[in-house]
């Protein structure tokens, strides 16, 4: 299984790129993970207007990526299965989380899975709209360069559950 992480905006500090190394290390024997860091957007003032254009900007970004990763809206995207996180998303523990990836794999037919981050002022509704699902870790707010660290724990943990590996607990 191919495991995609696509975000918007670059990981800045040390610690975050140690750990996210760290985990892509960990899931190499259980998928083909990677992470796609996509262009993030400048905000030139402070109104809702110039908000909301940020967001769609990041948000074409998302889709011209995976429209030609993915070939969405063809065939061959019956084979990728897109999630975005967002705070209104539904809610897994960590099994339910490692089910539905194992389900994705060996009922539903999926080879990929792409997890989608927007940028810091949220998501295009245009993006959500594309969704198969949407995945919320909490009601709180993260920094970005967390929640792609916590993701990618999380997607390793589901791996340790689905082989019945120690870890997760």
């Amino acid at each position: 299984m191919k495991i995609k992480i696509l975000a918007i905006g670059k990981l800045k500090e040390r610690y975050w790129t140690e750990a996210q190394a760290e985990y892509l290390k960990r899931l190499k024997p259980y998928c083909d993970a990677e992470v796609i860091e996509l262009k993030e957007s400048k905000l030139s003032g402070s109104n809702v207007s110039q908000e909301n254009q940020v967001i769609e900007e990041e948000g074409k970004y998302i889709l011209d990526y995976l429209s030609k990763s993915t070939k969405l809206g063809s065939s061959a995207s019956t084979e990728t299965f897109v999630v975005t996180l967002e705070i209104s998303g539904k809610r897994f523990s960590s099994e339910e989380l490692a089910d539905k990836i194992n389900t994705l794999a060996s009922r539903d037919g999926k080879s990929e899975i792409v997890f989608v981050i927007g940028g810091s002022l949220g998501l295009s509704p245009k993006v959500s709209k594309i969704a198969d699902l949407h995945l919320s870790f909490s009601d709180m707010t993260f920094p970005h360069q967390m929640m792609r660290v916590i993701l990618l724990e999380q997607v390793y943990r589901s791996f340790k559950i689905i082989r019945g590996e120690t870890y997760h607990k």
